[in-house]
């Protein structure tokens, strides 16, 4: 005997869908997208680096005007903890004109690569080495902006925010995938290039957070070290020259004194316009003039780097960075009797710089 239930309790189906239900929305698949413009900027940045010193003006000739080597030496007065390797390059020719080589293909293929979206991940990582350079070496520049502190801090903040969202639609990387390209299946494609990595689905917010806050600590720190952004009196080491007198000496002949030029604008060189040499009193026992020095000899001028001082048309130059030997000769100075006398260089803009005279 079958018992019919009553409508109500029958049981109902819903109706089936064609359709599969959509796959859950991964976190990183857009990210990519919308990071597009500042990888296409960042990349741009870097190769822009490589286009002007290989195809616009060939700026690794080391004896034309704007070499590179040059520039870099420019850094060396106030970086931050690689002091000691600028150093080592800009006092060894052969190894810093390998160095800007290396460095300038390196910055070429990152913004290339990094443009195309091709292993973005391991670009974003390049480009975050490549900031830490800029920052440490010469973040202490900027004759109105802070212009080299905000390149490197920026190019931390982005390198990190390409690394976490990869390259997006708009890359070689997606193109790879979508084509099944066998490196795609290789459990560290994504690490180096684009796409979703598992590591992250419960420690997302984590490492953007702690990487976030890492590098605000260093953008402080530095902020303050080089430019006593965060507190204290505000200085800027990019504005006037200044120039350092060590060693000076009398002995036969004449006069032996080092001169390195620690700050001012990197683009524009301190111009020498007088030396004097004064004795207890105050007065001038040699005067040399702007004339005097754009004639010193050049065999008397012992450079420590490839900044080099050099005499100029009117004035003796000295480019940032650059550190010399100068020796004096005259007449006069090897007649001067036992006493205290001083040194004093004197800048076209008026600046002056005096140290004592061993005698």
């Amino acid at each position: 005997m079958c018992t019919l239930l009553p409508s109500t309790l029958k049981p109902t189906l819903a109706p089936m869908s064609t359709n599969p239900a959509p796959a859950p929305a991964r976190p990183f698949d857009p990210a990519g997208t919308y990071t597009l413009a500042l990888r296409l900027v960042v990349g741009w940045t870097y190769f822009s680096a490589f286009w002007r010193r290989t195809a616009l003006a060939n700026k690794l000739d080391w004896d034309a005007e704007g070499y590179i080597g040059e520039k870099f030496n420019h850094f060396l007065p106030h970086a931050l903890g690689i002091k000691p390797l600028i150093e080592y390059l800009v006092s060894n020719p052969d190894a810093l004109w390998w160095s800007m080589l290396a460095f300038t293909m390196i910055e070429g293929i990152v913004g290339l690569l990094l443009m195309l979206g091709l292993f973005t991940r391991a670009m974003s990582v390049a480009v975050f080495g490549l900031a830490m350079g800029i920052l440490l070496g010469s973040g202490w520049i900027g004759t109105t902006c802070l212009d080299e502190w905000q390149i490197g801090i920026l190019g931390l903040a982005a390198g990190f925010t390409l690394f976490l969202s990869g390259g997006g639609i708009h890359s070689l990387d997606r193109l790879l995938a979508k084509r099944g390209a066998a490196i795609t299946r290789k459990a560290w494609f994504p690490w180096v290039a684009s796409g979703h990595l598992d590591v992250f689905s419960g420690r997302l917010f984590i490492l953007a957070s702690a990487g976030a806050g890492i590098i605000l600590l260093l953008s402080l720190f530095t902020n303050q070290v080089f430019h006593g952004g965060v507190w204290g009196k505000l200085h800027n080491k990019s504005v006037k020259p200044r120039v350092e007198i060590t060693d000076a000496a009398l002995g036969t002949g004449g006069l032996r004194f080092t001169v390195q030029r620690v700050e001012g604008a990197d683009v524009y060189g301190s111009f020498l316009i007088g030396l004097d040499v004064l004795d207890a009193g105050g007065n001038k026992v040699l005067a040399l003039t702007g004339e005097d020095l754009a004639r010193f000899p050049q065999e008397r001028i012992q450079n420590a780097y490839v900044a080099k001082v050099k005499p100029g048309k009117h004035s003796m130059i000295l480019p940032l960075g650059a550190k010399a030997d100068l020796f004096v000769q005259a007449d006069t100075l090897s007649r001067l009797p036992t006493g205290a006398y001083r040194l004093r260089l004197t800048d076209i803009s008026g600046a002056v710089w005096e140290a004592p005279i061993a005698h």
